[in-house]
């Protein structure tokens, strides 16, 4: 059987995207260079404005407190700025914060510079095979800026409180809007746009100008929303965190905007569906009777199609010390970008080319990842979507698994969807399935993606 699903909007990565209402969050008050607060500065003060921090400066002290040499030069230079307010604020026997601080966007606004152009060594790292940019270092290094710029926003001047624990807790729908190059300098910046009770929002903006010189006013490559959540590092319990006050009219509608992805988070989380309509239970039927017939009459399978199985690729690892954050935890960009890689390599090995991407959904943070976890990461590509001939598109799901032998026991930790495309006759094939869980699966997908 081959999927073919109607209306469903057309991606393009070569497509520049509207960023009309999105634009201001840089450029609300003045220059780039003027507002952004480099990482750097947070040695001597969170809140002390100065030129951006230049990605491919690897010339760092270890500090007691850092987790370790990572893999990539801009978490490296993140963490160590964060573990620079750790440390000064790491007392757990110290209260908490007993009054909360009211803050502008501007005091967490930061951003990053990597001068591809004319760093070779740093465009070296973050280049892949086909000369184009690794985009799971740049997750990564995404959930490693949002980071940050969250424990900027939770400081405080007072430096006899201890400090909070935050972690991640969802990204939303992350969509290209344009190839990235490896060859031009690339600047990530990104500010806390809203804060709730114990959360907090914050928005980053990949930019890179474009080639075509008259294309200079839309130079976003993608904007991507983390949510943060405050823990108390000695109790656990959930933490207030200072509130935020928009000063112009651009960080106002952010903020607006930020508050309504937040109803609708609840409001998804509050929806469980108890019993199956008709409609519902006549797709299931038609979708498991077409795979039964691989697995009980394979001489008269469709021979362009396979069976999800099929798909599948996994990897496992054990999780080590120098994949941690400040906190002890794997770090969720890790966690991403091997989510990432994973699935790329199962598009590539299912459409017979490199493929491209497109989009990552939406990810809740389920479970936190431990030093020492055995983690495994499962993939397959749930379905592929042939309406636009000149876009074929790959839907592959990875889930990820926390695995403790000892105590027999298994959870999944996360699951990513990721969209890719290839070129127009790499996607011959549709995909079959055998099981009720993996029809409820690809239903669970094509619905979702219907509705955003």
């Amino acid at each position: 059987m081959l999927f073919k699903i109607s209306q469903r909007r057309s991606f393009s990565a070569a497509t520049p995207a509207l960023f009309s209402r999105k634009s201001g969050f840089v450029k609300a008050n003045a220059s780039a260079e003027d507002i952004s607060i480099p990482v750097k500065s947070t040695v001597d003060s969170p809140f002390e404005s100065s030129p951006p921090i230049d990605a491919g400066n690897s010339m760092r002290k270890p500090i007691s407190l850092w987790p370790g040499m990572y893999h990539s030069p801009v978490t490296n230079a993140l963490w160590e700025a964060r573990s620079s307010i750790f440390e000064r604020f790491n007392n757990s026997e110290a209260p908490s914060q007993s009054e909360l601080i009211i803050k502008t966007p501007a005091m967490s606004r930061t951003s990053i510079v990597y001068k591809f152009s004319s760093d070779y060594i740093l465009r070296e790292q973050y280049r892949n095979p086909w000369n184009e940019i690794r985009m799971g270092k740049l997750l990564e290094d995404l959930d490693a800026l949002a980071g940050t710029i969250s424990f900027k926003h939770c400081s405080n001047n007072d430096n006899t409180t201890r400090p909070l624990l935050l972690v991640t807790a969802s990204v939303d729908k992350i969509v290209l809007r344009k190839p990235i190059r490896v060859d031009t300098d690339l600047t990530i910046e990104g500010a806390v746009t809203w804060v709730g009770r114990s959360s907090l929002e914050i928005q980053l903006e990949v930019i890179q100008p474009d080639e075509d010189t008259s294309n200079l006013l839309n130079p976003f490559a993608l904007t991507a929303n983390f949510t943060f959540v405050a823990r108390d590092s000695k109790t656990g319990k959930s933490a207030l965190v200072n509130q935020i006050s928009p000063e112009t009219k651009t960080e106002m509608l952010l903020w607006e905007e930020a508050e309504e992805r937040n109803k609708i988070r609840k409001k998804k989380k509050g929806e469980q569906k108890q019993n199956i309509d008709n409609e519902e239970a006549n797709r299931l039927n038609e979708l498991l009777a077409e795979g039964r017939i691989f697995c009980d009459m394979p001489a008269l399978a469709d021979r362009d199609s396979i069976l999800i199985k099929d798909t599948c690729l996994q990897n496992s690892l054990i999780c080590q010390p120098q994949q941690r954050n400040v906190h002890g935890r794997i770090f969720g960009g890790f966690l991403m970008r091997r989510a990432f890689e994973l699935a790329y390599a199962t598009a590539y090995s299912f459409a017979g080319t490199a493929p491209c991407f497109l989009e990552v959904d939406h990810v809740d943070f389920l479970k936190p990842v431990d030093v020492g976890n055995f983690l495994r990461f499962k993939s397959c590509v749930l379905y592929t979507e042939l309406e636009n001939p000149s876009q074929p598109l790959i839907n592959v799901e990875v889930a990820a698994h926390v695995m403790r032998p000892q105590l027999r026991s298994s959870e999944v930790s996360n699951k990513f969807y990721f969209t890719f495309s290839v070129c127009s006759d790499a996607v011959e094939s549709g995909l079959k399935i055998t099981t009720e869980e993996e029809v409820r699966r690809v239903i669970e997908r094509i619905d979702a993606e219907k509705s955003s």
